[in-house]
């Protein structure tokens, strides 16, 4: 590739990114940092009623955490009111456009047209080859809605025009639009970019994302627990393969391995499911105290969550328990609400009948848990496996599950809990006695 690549980052401050308008910037992105070019930022808020520079900010923040810099911008179209308006002269006074009928809610102003040479338009995309348009269909489009006040297929023309973007890389609801923006790129005597146009995302159902299938912001899923460097390696498979049967890749990977070529033409399914096995797949990779802050950040946000965190054993927790089950981090908050922490905050207060493994009798079941304290208590070095030991050979012997579920019963008080040597050893070696012989007074 002989030119430069410039592409340009443009979403409309009207709301917040939708996820299928930041999977446009990624592709944006990889693409041009792979061909070690620039990417132009700027807000196309044109649209003065339904723009809010809250939304700016909440876009540029959405950039940031993602790691998707930019090196020009960001330009405001709100702020470039004169180029359009010199851009529209210039038409007006080339007869390639013209004033048409009073604007509707501003009296004393018109509608500008753009004269349409009604002719077929052929364009090649990278993702899906030549595509023709006749514009004829069009008619003569509008191209400001006042003398003053152009539209968005102007001012998006001006802008690519004259910070010479070579590559659009957009979402295929703008092809469309590509015939009415080419034709004003040639009255304005500018060159034809490069474009690609995505596929759509679709939900379960096979419609268009949106709110009814989840969360559809970054925002949104940050809330649930899902890190940056996962939403971008799943966004980046939405409608993009390697080639191969990777999945798992980090930003790097991704500059390296990125192709439009190999971008589908076919909508592109958003799954939950997958993006939770990414989402694993990368909190697995984060360092141990990146972890556990992430953790606490989620559980520790109430006074009952809090005591869990200040438990003595917490980190051996979340090392033992907690990271083997979560694919994002949210789960921890739903695993403290179902209670499944409780028998860390508060010693069980266990029933006879429920201390027994199927038909075993409360008598051998009182013996098994004698032997069980007899032998906990005669282990110095107070690890998971030193407690496995202590126990495993008798329970293999007279049956795992007469001996181990009394005992796991007897520490925790609930039907599913970690392994019972995991629990023994979380709780302490003089709290887990403690418990332990309490059941077996009850037998």
């Amino acid at each position: 590739m002989t030119e430069k690549v410039i592409t340009r980052f443009p979403p409309s401050p009207t709301g917040s990114l939708h996820i299928g308008n930041i999977r446009s910037l990624l592709f944006n992105y990889l693409y041009t940092r792979k061909h070690g070019g620039n990417i132009v930022m700027r807000f196309e808020d044109t649209d003065k009623e339904r723009s809010d520079k809250v939304h700016e900010a909440v876009a540029l923040e959405t950039l940031e955490a993602l790691g998707l810099d930019f090196d020009r911008g960001p330009f405001r179209q709100s702020e470039r009111t004169e180029k359009y308006v010199s851009a529209l002269n210039t038409l007006i006074e080339k007869d390639l456009a013209f004033v048409a009928e009073e604007s509707e809610g501003e009296p004393g102003k018109h509608v500008i047209r753009f004269r349409n040479p009604n002719k077929t338009i052929t364009f090649h995309d990278i993702i899906r080859g030549d595509i023709t348009i006749d514009t004829t269909g069009f008619g003569d489009f509008v191209i400001a809605r006042s003398e003053d006040s152009p539209v968005y297929h102007l001012s998006v023309v001006v802008d690519d025009i004259e910070m010479g973007v070579t590559h659009v890389i957009r979402g295929e609801d703008h092809i469309t639009s590509t015939p009415r923006q080419i034709l004003l790129i040639e009255a304005l005597g500018g060159t034809v970019p490069t474009y690609a146009h995505l596929p759509l995302i679709v939900g379960s159902d096979k419609k268009k994302l949106g709110k009814r299938h989840g969360a559809v912001t970054y925002q949104e899923f940050r809330d649930l627990g899902y890190v940056p460097s996962a939403i971008v390696n799943y966004l980046a498979l939405l409608g993009w393969n390697p080639g191969d049967d990777r999945e798992f890749f980090t930003k790097d990977e991704l500059i390296k391995e990125f192709s439009l070529e190999r971008v589908n033409n076919s909508p592109a399914s958003f799954s939950y499911k997958k993006l939770d096995s990414i989402n694993r797949h990368h909190i697995l990779q984060m360092p141990e105290d990146e972890y556990l802050g992430e953790v606490k950040k989620f559980l520790c946000a109430n006074a009952e969550g809090e005591k869990l965190c200040a438990f003595v054993n917490f980190e051996d927790l979340v090392k033992l328990v907690i990271r083997e089950r979560i694919n994002k981090f949210s789960e921890v908050t739903s695993m403290f609400a179902a209670g499944e922490f409780d028998w860390l905050l508060h010693a069980p207060e266990p029933e006879v009948d429920k201390l027994l493994w199927k038909d075993t009798s409360p008598e051998n079941t009182r013996k098994h848990l004698g032997h069980v304290i007899d032998s906990l208590d005669k282990v110095s070095n107070w690890t998971v496996d030193d407690i496995k030991e202590a126990i495993w050979p008798y329970a293999e012997r007279n049956g795992r599950g007469e001996v181990l579920w009394p005992m796991r019963f007897a520490l925790t008080g609930q039907e599913k809990s970690p392994d019972p040597f995991t629990v023994a050893f979380l709780l302490g070696k003089e709290e887990a006695l403690t418990r332990l012989q309490k059941a077996e007074q009850l037998l």
